[in-house]
């Protein structure tokens, strides 16, 4: 079956590079795209004219929230509220999972439609395990990659696990509790898993390994998962990097810095992603100087996740994009938090890099839509991905550039990074396949899944309470932004 978008604005790939081509068209055949340009002669069963839109290659969100967003509530934690977010000790030692296997199938599907709906094709996922009793497990996976396929998303999947987990003693000091035999039994899902997606032979559901933040890994799982990824051929994505809990935490325990830690075990002979990647010499809480960690990096091959969002609702920033591209290092994008919005974080990502670098030019535009695409592809080893060619699959996205609202237009691309958001997407497809069709997702129940997503909002939000190494209970973790209003006054 032949399939043809029509746009004002197509960002084709020529010559090595993107390219913006101005009223042309796109045609694929089943999942690979045959023809970019003007003037298909050939057959066309489906036809659609996209008018004043812009067609970008589907994004690619390799830290992709598949949760009930969290940051909502401990993005703005106080000094004082701050360490009760985290397990105490005592509740480490009695953990529990705050959903049932069915209600995390509901909190998977609606993050699995934010996703689609903000214009995401291809996915890594990342979820808060502070809800689950550990980590996740082998059945949470199946259950999402039946979701993901159903939904229609490329996603790179498998449980994450870890042999520690952070928590907070009654003095408040930060540290970690470990439990070994439960980081093994993670491994042994994780394997399980990438058994699981050979057997589904679907393109839609590649395995990757996932293992949780460094510091709740012992070197022994490092090393288990580095020979288990050589002996698979899948890549691996581990948190590290992001910030000086972290760094103090592997000091303490390891006498060595988290890059040390993660040279010895040996994953930088794997298929390495490391998401944040912003503490590192040259950051301003380590010597602020570049002393080789960031030649480290690029020598071994490692690609950066770069999520400017969340970084900066955490009040840190990269230091700097343009410093890590100039040396040659592979950064591609990811959320990390709601909303899974791509094009707001490229355009924070953007201005950052300005304050940062004290240059207007420090990260244009187009820089960042390069990270959200073929660094994205380059991430994942796939030269068919991230870029709107003959040979590429069928992953597309358009974004409407006709609201009044969205100011006049010049560049086009500029235009929706400085102007837009990622819900101006209306259509998008993956290999070839209709996801988003006019602003909606064909056969999901919006509202539905919204009243459902509130009510275990309610539940997790709850549970806070349980973990607090002070006992407080949710509303005085959470307090709101004004008092409530006196009706008796």
């Amino acid at each position: 079956m032949h399939t043809r978008w029509r746009a004002a604005h197509v960002l084709a790939y020529q010559n090595g590079h993107h390219a913006l081509l101005r009223e042309g068209e796109v045609v694929w055949q089943n999942d690979t795209i045959v023809h970019v340009g003007r003037g298909w002669e050939g057959p066309v069963d489906r036809d659609v004219d996209l008018g004043d839109r812009l067609v970008l290659p589907g994004l690619i969100d390799l830290d992709a929230l598949t949760d009930i967003d969290h940051l909502i509530l401990d993005s703005w934690a106080s000094a004082e509220t701050g360490p009760g977010l985290q397990w105490s000790r005592a509740y480490a030692a009695r953990s529990r999972d705050v959903f049932t296997r069915a209600q995390r199938k509901v909190v998977r599907e609606y993050a699995l439609v934010q996703l689609a709906l903000h214009g995401i094709t291809t996915y890594m996922p990342i979820a808060s395990e502070v809800h689950s009793s550990w980590a996740e497990t082998f059945e949470e996976f199946a259950d999402m990659a039946e979701t993901s396929r159903r939904i229609g998303l490329r996603g790179y999947l498998g449980p994450s696990y870890r042999s520690a987990v952070n928590i907070v003693d009654e003095d408040g000091r930060r540290d970690l509790y470990f439990d070994e035999e439960r980081g093994r039994a993670g491994l042994r899902d994780a394997e399980r898993f990438l058994d699981h997606s050979e057997a589904l032979a679907d393109p839609l559901v590649q395995a990757a390994l996932l293992p949780c933040r460094v510091e709740t890994m012992t070197p022994e799982l490092l090393r288990a998962t580095a020979e288990l990824a050589r002996r698979r051929g899948v890549p691996v994505r581990l948190h590290c990097l992001q910030g000086t809990v972290e760094r103090e935490l592997v000091h303490r325990l390891h006498d060595c810095t988290p890059l040390e830690l993660i040279e010895r075990s040996g994953l930088f002979d794997t298929h390495l992603l490391i998401p944040h990647g912003i503490v590192i010499d040259r950051h301003p809480s380590v010597s602020g100087e570049d002393t080789g960690d960031l030649d480290t990096l690029v020598r071994a091959g490692v690609s950066v996740i770069h999520c400017p969002q969340t970084s900066l609702r955490y009040g840190d920033v990269l230091h700097s994009f343009g410093d890590y591209r100039a040396a040659g290092l592979n950064l591609c994008l990811g959320t990390d938090s709601f909303p899974p919005d791509l094009i707001r974080g490229m355009d924070l990502g953007v201005h950052l890099a300005k304050v940062v670098d004290g240059r207007a030019d420090a990260a244009p535009a187009e820089a960042y839509v390069e990270a959200a695409t073929l660094g994205g592809a380059r991430a994942l080893g796939r030269d068919d991905l991230g870029r709107i060619a003959p040979g590429a699959r069928a992953d597309l996205v358009a974004f409407r550039l006709d609201d009044i609202r969205d100011g006049v237009l010049d560049d086009p691309v500029r235009t929706l990074l400085l102007n837009g958001t990622a819900r101006n997407a209306t259509h998008s497809v993956v290999d070839g396949r209709p996801v988003l069709v006019d602003g909606t997702l064909p056969g999901v129940d919006i509202e539905a899944l919204r009243a459902e997503a509130q009510a275990l909002f309610a539940t997790m939000r709850a549970a806070y309470g349980e973990r607090d190494h002070k006992g407080r209970s949710a509303d005085e973790l959470f307090p709101p932004s004004f008092p409530a209003f006196d009706e008796a006054r």
